[in-house]
């Protein structure tokens, strides 16, 4: 054969080819990373608009359609455009050319998306703007449970204080927390009562906005001291919004608790999560990037001790 007549007639090239192969074999084979879930390099662009309460076929109208019309021309080498529209949120996924930068993507997507903004319906939030990786995939699943915890506790705990340990770790990315019940400020209306004082939901959504507000009032100086000063602008406590007045007739006024009651609650649960039969929150962590993240690195970054001073909560 030709290779062995060659190797004959040169025989120092193939002893020095040997020996470079035995060099640097190893150092390739350490250097190889080595990934469950290899990274995948899809230039693809999510954007996600949300505007609370609007139905699938108004959003969809009204922020999808015009907006998957605008990114065509104004975004370059885009390579085909697919959305999902529910109620309330609006996923847009913009799939570029394989040569594209991803950077340059990101810069014209959000250019686009904030000067469309103002010819959106008025109280539209801003998008939150993404690079889509197919290689995003959960590694490690924690099941937060516990007999004496409620499931807002337990969303407290895994969005407030697993996630600000695990952020941490190399390539690990870890969305909100499933199941459980997501603190936030109720106001219950009564719609007699709202009819029988002659006043409508917007008047109480006036009063309280009104009444609320975070006012910056700066120092004064006394003497050779400064200080502080602390406007009574809003309420320090939840049960202080029912004695908010909304408006005056005659010499009555009527207050929130006449017509409404402000509580601290949560919004209708979407997602139920159960450990052992029991409401639970489950907390997903993800690959993210070229990282490929231990669960030994992540289970080093958790901690629950009886009595925990960075959490200050019970054992789960």
């Amino acid at each position: 054969m030709w290779i062995v007549r060659l190797a004959l007639s040169r025989p120092y090239t193939f002893v020095v080819m040997a020996i470079v192969i035995l060099l640097v074999g190893p150092l390739t084979i350490l250097r190889t990373p080595a990934d469950i879930f290899p990274n995948i390099d899809i230039p693809v662009v999510a954007v996600i608009w949300s505007y609370g309460g609007l139905s699938a076929e108004e959003l969809s109208n009204r922020i999808t359609s015009s907006y998957e019309r605008a990114l065509t021309t104004t975004v370059n080498d885009i390579e085909h455009i697919e959305s999902q529209t529910i109620r309330g949120t609006a996923i847009v996924k913009v799939f570029f050319q394989p040569a594209v930068k991803i950077e340059m993507a990101i810069a014209q997507v959000t250019a686009i998306s904030q000067s469309l903004l103002r010819a959106f319906p008025q109280g539209t939030n801003p998008p939150f703007i993404l690079a889509y990786n197919a290689s995003t995939v959960p590694i490690l699943q924690l099941g937060l449970s516990g007999a004496r915890l409620s499931e807002q506790q337990l969303f407290d705990i895994g969005g407030n204080f697993l996630r600000t340990q695990l952020a941490t770790v190399q390539g690990a990315s870890i969305p909100q927390p499933f199941g459980g019940k997501q603190p936030q400020i109720m106001v219950d209306l009564d719609p007699a009562a709202l009819q029988a004082k002659g006043l409508s939901p917007l008047d109480v959504v006036t009063a309280i906005g009104a009444q609320n507000l975070i006012l910056p009032a700066g120092t004064a100086k006394f003497g050779a001291f400064e200080h502080d000063i602390d406007l009574n602008a809003s309420p320090k406590a939840v049960d202080e919004l029912n004695d908010l007045p909304i408006k005056t007739v005659g010499r009555t006024p009527i207050y929130i608790r006449d017509v409404a009651h402000v509580r601290n609650g949560f919004p209708p649960q979407t997602n139920i999560v159960r450990v052992n039969g029991q409401r639970a929150s489950l907390l997903s962590v993800q690959k993210s990037g070229n990282a490929s993240p231990s669960t030994s690195s992540i289970a080093s970054r958790t901690c629950f001790p009886a009595s925990c001073r960075a959490c200050r909560t019970r054992p789960i």
